[in-house]
């Protein structure tokens, strides 16, 4: 849940949130509003946030991972010979469609994403199968909150953020996207904590 009594059980500090969500009529209908005054009106984005889209079919959970670990390397420890820290250091100067192909000839990721999908409770979908259900990152970068996205062109800023009220501005984002759908209950968000 996201009520404040239940964010002060999540282990601080946290360095990302991961929301699953239902691909809806109202949601798809929302982004291109969203993407259309963005882009008339602009936005701010730093450029130290790693942001890629993603071109490859159901490939959205490894995309959101992506997406809060490349966004937090800093607090981050990596073994050695890790293809992930591999991936983002040979791809972070990459632009975001550059990073979406330089993903799909990475062996080692696909790899690993193909694995970790087989090792869930369920049957992971393939890759063109349609599924109505999608991840997204919120991650904060030098003190503002970010939705990463790889459907979408580009980041989205929600504004200021910090370190110690970085959980709560995420789930009023996330309420955000449940207002949005009242009917439906497929919402599941996951805290990454730097504890």
């Amino acid at each position: 849940g996201l009520d404040p009594e239940l964010l002060t059980l999540v282990p601080r500090p946290v360095c990302a949130l991961l929301l699953l969500f239902p691909v809806t009529e109202k949601y798809e209908s929302f982004r291109l509003e969203e993407e259309a005054k963005i882009k008339a009106q602009g936005q701010e984005v730093s450029s130290e946030v790693y942001f890629m889209k993603q071109t490859i079919g159901n490939a959205c959970g490894t995309i959101g991972l992506i997406h809060a670990v490349a966004n937090n390397q800093r607090h981050l420890e990596f073994e050695p010979d890790s293809p992930l820290k591999a991936f983002i250091v040979q791809s972070s100067k990459l632009s975001a469609e550059e990073k979406a192909t330089f993903l799909e000839k990475d062996e080692s990721i696909r790899v690993t994403h193909e694995s970790s999908a087989q090792e869930g409770q369920t049957e992971a979908p393939g890759l063109d199968e349609k599924v109505d259900l999608h991840f997204i990152a919120f991650v904060n970068v030098e003190g503002h909150l970010y939705e990463l996205d790889g459907r979408k062109p580009f980041p989205i800023a929600h504004g200021k953020t910090a370190e110690d009220s970085f959980l709560e501005d995420a789930a009023e984002v996330c309420k955000k996207f449940m207002a949005r759908d009242p009917q439906e209950l497929r919402f599941t968000v996951v805290a990454l904590s730097k504890a």
